[in-house]
């Protein structure tokens, strides 16, 4: 792909206007937030509407505080120590030849090949203007594909998706940014809409609402509120779950014990602000160990949680043999088949053995094409066997132990799900050693080719998370399996080994545990108060007999999803009003709340309104917030992404909508109106 330079698209705290006002009436879609699923949204709206528009003027309003692009989550105003956990080769907005959608296909250069134009490459991707922030540019400059980029580099490549989408939208589209909070969306399903606004008397009036606010923060929960208030009445600190970029840390002294409830990526952040961030530095020793230099100004951070390890570092190599053909054993087919079943399904029971099977495939593909040395058998040989056994049978694991001599190649989901389990260490100072080895393996894994087999299983499991929105908006998953199974163990899991920190940071963690700075707790953490001394306490069964007693504690995960208790005023009120629903999953043995919004799964995720009885069609939402889980605002390239297909999904129901008649037709879909809501298992909310 080239790209021709073209006239720069400023962005900046006056409304954008992307095309000439027109003189006749438009047809109105008003976004609330304009963040990087907004963005995603917008540019399949450029590419579909040639063929779905009729060129009469579309007008779209942006509404959010934050830049357009970024958003808030992205911005530029953040740490410039902070990083993203994916490398700058694997971070795209844009579809490829992976995609499978109705729309065209329009490729776009990943965050590396953005980068490259800054190092003098050839191609210069329009609109070029190089960031004004010098350090991001210099940084840029220095890209690699297999480096991770500082969140304020992925922030600069947003902003440029942005301004690009605003160059590709046909002239008759024109785009304005409301550089403010949307605190209402009201009117009648058969009427416009009117989206009110914080610094303003007079609303938005749309035919259509987008709902893209991105990830939520929620008001603590009621055991989160009682340590908050046991730590205002003895002088302590409390953090509840938040956004680590966002929050105040000054309170907490230099030296101070704080414990840490959480093991994953927020604690890696709140760990960078509290040490690095607060001046101290790492020293590269020869045998390329690092050595943290302590500024003084560090509390003493204990750290544990459900599995008492840190999340697996990401990989740092590509696969050295052919892509595996994905997905094999968990797709559409597979789906199908355990529809078909016609009985309720259970996550663990029913579904997973084929998701393992899937990971366990794409391993082996890699393992067995890329490390033949490594292996006992041909490849079709074993490929032919391992098609038709089942995952946990006697025969699948002689299978495996025949064909892959070494256990440390073969895929055990157990050991690596909970690693200490069955482990207990006689001292505290024991677990640090046990935990730093453990950790020090990991991160030599994950950056040894001679490992890419992981690298295949890490594809997979992107897989599986693609195949899964069918099966849970099916409406056959037991309520039980639902919240224990998919929103627990499996979201857990998922994370665990595929959403952690880079290699990097694992290093300077075990510089920081030998420092003394960071101390591991152990698994199966039990917080607690002491209201005698003031001070809470922490425990695990990895470390029978101790406890650690600290002035503060801080919750170091993201706030859960929560319609009743976000902080979000347009959702919040929706939500006391009854005009929004929280996906219920019901049956004879459980009830799951999950806290998402419920949306429909006909492509156009329509919000579903109570007072209605099914969905709004004036109001629509995508994202985080949303029961279509799992769906990240940007990809891994070709990868097939769920995000740019529901993306193009939901901007044709739009253009489609809008088209119809300023908004007027419930067929965004061409299919006819809903007639059947709720879905089986599902329960109309208010």
């Amino acid at each position: 792909m080239t790209d021709a330079p073209v006239t720069d698209v400023p962005v900046t705290d006056a409304p954008v206007i992307t095309a000439p006002a027109a003189t006749w009436p438009a047809a109105v879609l008003a976004v609330v937030g304009a963040g990087p699923r907004a963005t995603g949204v917008l540019e399949r709206i450029a590419a579909n509407a040639p063929e779905l528009w009729d060129g009469r003027p579309l007008h779209i309003h942006l509404i959010d505080p934050h830049p357009p692009g970024p958003g808030r989550v992205w911005r530029h105003e953040q740490s410039p120590l902070l990083r993203m956990n994916s490398m700058a080769e694997d971070v795209t907005m844009f579809t490829d030849e992976s995609s499978v959608i109705d729309g065209p296909v329009r490729p776009g250069p990943t965050l590396a090949e953005w980068a490259a134009q800054f190092s003098g490459g050839d191609v210069r991707f329009a609109p070029y203007a190089e960031p004004a922030d010098p350090d991001v540019l210099g940084e840029l400059r220095e890209l690699t594909g297999t480096d991770f980029a500082t969140r304020r580099a992925q922030s600069a490549y947003l902003d440029w998706v942005f301004r690009r989408t605003l160059t590709e939208l046909p002239p008759y589209v024109t785009i304005e940014w409301h550089r403010t909070t949307a605190t209402a969306v009201t009117g009648t399903p058969d009427g416009p809409q009117q989206v009110h606004l914080a610094d303003s008397a007079t609303p938005v009036e749309a035919d259509l609402v987008l709902l893209t606010q991105g990830h939520l923060d929620a008001v603590p929960d009621a055991g989160h509120r009682k340590l908050t208030r046991f730590a205002r009445r003895h002088g302590r600190f409390h953090l509840p779950p938040a956004f680590s970029s966002d929050v105040d840390l000054s309170a907490l002294r230099p030296g101070e014990t704080v414990i840490l409830r959480g093991f994953g990526l927020a604690f890696v952040d709140l760990m960078v602000l509290l040490t690095e961030g607060r001046g101290g530095t790492y020293r590269t020793e020869a045998d390329g160990s690092l050595t943290y230099l302590a500024s003084g100004h560090e509390p003493v951070l204990y750290v544990g949680s459900r599995r008492g390890v840190p999340y697996h570092s990401k990989t740092r190599y590509q696969l050295q043999g052919p892509r595996p053909p994905l997905p094999r054993h968990f797709g559409p087919d597979a789906v199908d088949a355990l529809l078909a079943l016609g009985r309720p399904l259970d996550l663990r029971r029913d579904v997973w053995p084929l998701m393992a099977k899937e990971i366990g495939f794409a391993h082996y593909h890699e393992l067995f094409h890329a490390h033949p040395e490594r292996t006992a058998l041909p490849w079709p040989e074993f490929l032919a066997a391992y098609d038709r056994l089942g995952w946990y049978s006697d025969e699948m694991t002689t299978l495996v132990a025949r064909a892959v001599p070494d256990p440390a190649d073969r895929l055990d989901f157990e050991a690596l799900d909970r690693p200490l389990d069955g482990l207990a260490f006689a001292t505290p100072d024991a677990f640090q050693e046990h935990l730093r080895d453990y950790i020090a393996q990991d991160v030599a894994r994950r950056e040894d080719s001679a490992h890419s087999a992981d690298l295949g299983a890490f594809l997979a499991l992107l897989s599986v998370y693609g195949q899964l929105p069918r099966l849970v908006d099916s409406g056959r998953l037991t309520a039980r399996s639902l919240a224990e199974g998919l929103d627990g163990w499996w979201h857990g899991f998922f994370s665990f080994l595929a959403s952690g920190p880079p290699g990097f940071r694992l290093r300077e963690l075990l510089a920081l545990s030998r420092a003394g700075v960071v101390r591991f707790l152990g698994a199966g953490l039990r917080v607690g108060t002491d209201e005698d001394s003031g001070t809470f306490t922490a425990s695990s069964p990895t470390v029978p007999g101790h406890t650690v007693t600290a002035t503060a504690l801080i919750e170091a995960y993201l706030p859960g999803a929560s319609l009743g208790r976000t902080e979000d005023p347009l959702l919040r009120g929706l939500h006391r009003a009854g005009a929004l629903s929280e996906e219920v999953i019901s049956d004879s043995t459980h009830t799951h709340r999950s806290g998402l919004l419920t949306v429909t799964t006909d492509g156009a995720s329509h919000v579903v309104d109570p007072t209605l009885g099914g969905p709004h069609p004036r109001r629509i939402a995508l994202g985080a917030p949303t029961n279509v889980r799992g769906v990240a605002a940007f990809a891994r390239p070709r990868t097939n992404a769920p995000a740019f297909r529901q993306n193009d999904a939901a901007a044709r129901a739009l253009l489609r909508a809008l088209s119809a008649g300023r908004g007027e037709d419930l067929d965004p879909t061409g299919a006819g109106p809903v007639t059947s809501w709720p879905p089986p298992g599902r329960v109309l909310s208010e």
